[in-house]
């Protein structure tokens, strides 16, 4: 290394008065940000930091993004890029009955997007204000097209469930569980022995964003699962629904059975209807009996007002919905 002369070193005392520094300034520069990594290197990261829910959801399009972008480091990408990618995804998405021009999957996209650079800020690897994702507006979502199913069609649903398959009391109790409780699916598929209360007649329900909730059930409700579990011997922290041979259910179950009953019953099968119908029929008729505080509680919505009070009430109303549940159809089955 060369020594510098006299003149190489007026002119950057010179260069430096002109920028207002002093030597002391470059003295207390930080040291420089480490190298932001490519979309390859980082996204394994960061799915091993989520819930298993959010990588069950996002993994697909992590995926995508891999694909398109794996060899690039995450602060290259602009919105614009961005955009273009959401087309693309929106345009090559698998097409579905009830598809809606790819509007969830460039939703769901961008939302992946900023999970990863939401990450990537925590770690000190790119700025807030350089976070491309955030600008970006996701596409609008429109409304949904399920509503409550009529009575008399969900008897008709229940029938079918109850008088086909290969395991019609398996099928029967997972749709009476879904309509009297309006658990989401990942809610029945958590569901544990070691979480029936049968003294207070209530189940603890864990779903998405790690929400939990005691949630109140009829006493045939609760008869009915508790035998399943004996029956089929589910251990005490194990999953509770079972087959026949003791294995636990997966949602290929769910598939499977709206895939048979549509068969019986075609407007089933156009409508598409699904388990999350059975979650607004209920919801929908607790918020019309019992108001709307007491729906979303019955939902397990999080909610600051959802407080105990609310909660006692939604309990002290148990009977009257498992009343007008059980009413709903007069067709025998194995849980009536």
């Amino acid at each position: 290394m060369t020594t510098p002369s006299s003149a190489d070193l007026d002119a950057a005392r010179l260069l430096l008065a002109r920028l207002g520094l002093s030597p002391e300034d470059l003295l207390a520069t930080p040291a420089a940000r480490r190298p932001v990594p490519t979309f390859t290197e980082y996204i394994p990261i960061v799915s091993a930091a989520v819930t298993d829910g959010t990588r069950r959801v996002y993994g697909s399009y992590w995926n995508r993004i891999d694909a398109h972008w794996g060899h690039r480091r995450l602060n290259e990408p602009t919105p614009s890029e961005i955009k273009q990618l959401v087309e693309h995804v929106k345009i090559n998405v698998v097409p579905r009955r009830n598809a809606r021009g790819g509007r969830s999957a460039g939703e769901h996209l961008i939302a992946a997007l900023r999970c990863l650079y939401r990450h990537a800020e925590d770690d000190g690897l790119i700025d807030p204000a350089d976070n491309p994702a955030t600008k970006v507006a996701k596409p609008r979502r429109l409304p949904s097209t399920r509503r409550a199913v009529a009575d008399t069609r969900l008897a008709e649903i229940n029938h079918v469930a109850a008088t086909t398959g290969n395991d019609p009391a398996l099928d029967s109790l997972i749709l009476r569980l879904h309509t009297e409780t309006a658990c989401r699916r990942a809610g029945a598929l958590a569901l544990r022995p070691q979480d029936l209360d049968p003294d207070q007649c209530l189940i603890f329900l864990r779903e998405k964003g790690e929400t939990v909730r005691w949630q109140p059930v009829s006493p045939t409700l609760m008869t009915f699962l508790q035998q399943h579990a004996t029956q089929r011997h589910a251990p005490r922290e194990g999953q509770l629904l079972r087959y026949t041979d003791g294995r636990p259910i997966t949602t290929r179950r769910y598939d499977h059975l709206w895939t048979r009953i549509g068969k019986h019953l075609p407007w089933v099968a156009t409508q598409q209807i699904s388990t999350h119908w059975l979650r607004h029929t209920t919801l929908t008729w607790v918020e019309r009996n019992f108001g709307y505080a007491v729906a979303r509680a019955y939902a397990g919505h999080t909610d600051h007002n959802n407080d105990a009070s609310t909660t006692t009430y939604v309990r002290a109303s148990v009977q009257e919905i498992a009343a007008a549940l059980a009413a709903l159809t007069e067709e025998p089955h194995p849980l009536a």
